[in-house]
């Protein structure tokens, strides 16, 4: 029988990261109650109920669109369930939603991109984020790394995540590369706080221990919407040079709350 929910303590694992969204004081001065639990995190809470479900198959040809509407926070005892209309959602201990997602078992948007391979900025190198250095068309690289499935186990922990297929099996954990398509971003323009808001991710194949993963992306879109400034970039997902996985990932760059400071 299928599982249905997935109760889960949340847990912010970046407290100590260079976006400050993550701490306390910082996030209390932009009128959250402390600082935000991650979206690959909330994403990696929503993606065990169709890892669960559909397995392997999933991973090599699924996808999962999420939008993170509200605040998850440190400590907050949260709820992922099948809603009726076949969506997940993520509950907060009051029962708000806070994030939503539409999972499907074999992607019907299948694009695989191939981005050409940019050198990569050094970080003291890089340029603040503006409407300039985030440009339509903009490519970036991420450094290639290493997935090591026993390193990873601490990631699995963090996320509260126990499924044998990632435990036992050694598969990378979507939410563990999802992260590639953040650091691909802060790793060439310099950020303040920002906040990761949607990401949508189609499988293309399995990532298993020893592999060299890498990111390539290109800016897709800049928009504002209420004062904040919006980015998404289009993420080609490598392991060994193999396309794994694709990701249109959204996220305020620069929120309204950065230029009312000044």
């Amino acid at each position: 029988m299928h599982e249905v929910e997935h109760t889960v303590s949340a847990h912010n694992t970046d407290t100590a990261s260079s976006n400050r969204i993550h701490d306390d004081a910082t996030a209390r001065r932009f009128g959250f109650r402390g600082g935000l639990v991650p979206g690959v995190d909330v994403y990696a809470y929503l993606v065990h109920l169709p890892a669960a479900r559909w397995g392997r198959e999933w991973l090599t040809g699924g996808s999962l669109v999420a939008r993170f509407e509200q605040p998850v926070y440190d400590g907050d005892a949260v709820q992922v369930v099948w809603a009726p209309t076949g969506d997940l959602e993520l509950r907060d201990p009051a029962g708000q939603r806070c994030a939503v997602a539409t999972p499907a078992r074999q992607a019907t948007r299948g694009s695989i991109y191939d981005f050409p391979l940019v050198a990569s900025v050094a970080r003291e190198d890089r340029p603040p984020a503006s409407p300039e250095t985030l440009a339509v068309g903009t490519l970036f690289a991420l450094e290639p790394h290493r997935f090591d499935a026993d390193v990873a186990q601490a990631y699995l922990d963090d996320v509260r995540e126990d499924l044998a297929l990632f435990r036992v099996e050694g598969i990378a954990h979507p939410a563990w590369l999802l992260r590639d398509a953040n650091y691909v971003l802060s790793a060439n323009v310099e950020l303040g706080p920002w906040i990761h808001v949607e990401s949508e991710v189609v499988h293309h194949g399995l990532v298993t221990d020893g592999a060299v993963v890498s990111a390539r992306a290109r800016v897709e879109r800049l928009f504002e919407k209420k004062g904040h400034r919006f980015v998404t970039l289009a993420v080609q997902h490598l392991a060994d040079e193999r396309t794994v996985m694709t990701t249109w990932h959204t996220a305020i760059y620069r929120p309204r709350q950065v230029a009312e400071a000044g």
